[in-house]
């Protein structure tokens, strides 16, 4: 599913396989528990250097929720709503970690996918391999049933018509039209391998400044008020899920 390994004082968290890496309650419990055993290891110290990396193996990042599994004939309204519930929560995890973040897309990343990736502070993307597709329209899968989607598209998309092109469009960004579009901080050439070294020297650099966590997620908290509404105001209160 996933691991969790330490690189200097920065948690590299990977998404483990050939896969997709669809996120379904199984994967998303997971990711959720090493991002639980983050904020208890740094929760002691608050001034501790400490930052994020979650990267992925194979040619996808995320393809987004497991659709498959979601509308499988042994799954329930309750299942599906249980796993837009955890992915919810997962956002708020990262929206409220105490510490820098970054997001190693080394591969495709489509829908929740690209959420997920949104949600950290920096993205950093593959230059010669993956785009970030919004593909809810070209599915006939309605947005509004998942109601933080657009509340993190426009906390990190500011740009109208570059929104109107990722949703209306269901465009598919490579690494360097994000960077063009301002979706993506970074494109890295080199490979996977590469992608991973540079979102880690960069989360080094942010660890090393010093920040105090607690301050820095309240500050970051700040930059993304919408989001924080909807996700939940006092952490660990999130918001009923629609879908």
């Amino acid at each position: 599913m996933c691991t969790l390994e330490k690189r200097g004082h920065v948690y590299v968290l990977t998404l483990t396989g050939s896969g997709e890496h669809r996120l379904n309650p199984t994967l998303l419990t997971s990711i959720r528990s090493h991002l639980a055993r983050i904020r208890s290891d740094t929760a002691s110290d608050p001034n501790r250097p400490a930052a994020l990396v979650t990267a992925a193996e194979g040619k996808f990042f995320s393809n987004g929720f497991d659709l498959a599994w979601a509308y499988s004939g042994s799954t329930s309204a309750a299942d599906r709503r249980r796993m837009t519930e955890l992915h919810r929560r997962l956002v708020a995890d990262l929206v409220s970690l105490p510490m820098p973040t970054v997001a190693a897309v080394t591969g495709h990343a489509s829908a929740a996918g690209v959420i997920l990736a949104l949600s950290h502070d920096y993205l950093l993307m593959r230059a010669d391999r993956g785009f970030l597709y919004m593909s809810e329209i070209d599915i006939g899968l309605k947005i509004s049933m998942v109601d933080y989607f657009d509340k993190v598209l426009c906390a990190k998309i500011r740009d109208a018509g570059t929104r109107r092109d990722v949703l209306l469009r269901a465009a598919k960004m490579t690494a360097r039209e994000g960077v063009r579009r301002g979706l993506v901080d970074r494109a890295v050439e080199g490979g996977l391998e590469r992608v991973v070294e540079e979102a880690v020297k960069l989360a080094e650099e942010m660890a090393m400044r010093g920040w105090n966590g607690e301050v820095y997620k309240k500050v970051r908290m700040a930059t993304m008020p919408e989001v924080w509404k909807v996700i939940g105001e006092e952490e660990g209160e999130v918001a009923q899920s629609k879908l």
